[in-house]
């Protein structure tokens, strides 16, 4: 590949990872300690991440447990559960917070669903911005060392990359769709 076009498929690959990441956080009925990455708590005044302050585990299919290496925390991660988007009220049980996911309801997996392929085709935008920005740097290399033969070659090169990614994001919405349909 050339250092060119190689540039853009690193690009790409970070979209990739980024709705990778994104599609981690939403939950399918079963219970994903990555519904928690973006939750933050006040940590002596610093907004820490939950999993710097506690231990999370998942006991049950639909459970999540958090216990905080301090019993300080189990306010403060209480209330950065209930001003977060996941949707769940935790337990407090004096040790730890349990979060129980209930069960989707048909309507609900729809809306999941119809989410992930919004994300999905956000990504894929993202990805097409990529390569419009490589054929622009390269239709600007016209009259220096490169011919335009040589030019049209890193669009194409440029167009199956992309072509590549586009595959990849497709895969990923239909896999998570499926998991989220599956009850």
């Amino acid at each position: 590949m050339n250092e060119k076009v190689t540039v853009y498929d690193g690009k790409m690959t970070k979209t990739i990872n980024n709705l990778d990441a994104e599609l981690a956080t939403i939950r399918a009925g079963r219970a994903n300690p990555h519904v928690l990455d973006k939750v933050t708590v006040d940590y002596y005044g610093a907004p820490t991440p939950i999993q710097q302050v506690a231990n999370i585990s998942v006991p049950e299919a639909r459970m999540i447990q958090i216990q905080p290496w301090e019993k300080s925390m189990l306010k403060e991660i209480e209330k950065a559960i209930l001003t977060s988007d996941i949707g769940i009220n935790p337990t407090n049980d004096g040790s730890s917070v349990r979060l129980v996911f209930p069960e989707l309801t048909e309507e609900r997996r729809k809306e999941l669903a119809k989410d992930v392929k919004k994300k999905g085709e956000a990504a894929k935008v993202a990805v097409r911005n990529i390569r419009r920005d490589g054929n622009v740097a390269f239709k600007k290399l016209k009259g220096t060392e490169i011919s335009e033969d040589g030019i049209k070659d890193l669009e194409d090169e440029l167009q199956k990359v992309t072509d590549k990614y586009i595959a990849k994001i497709d895969k990923m919405i239909e896999s998570k769709s499926k998991e989220i349909m599956t009850v």
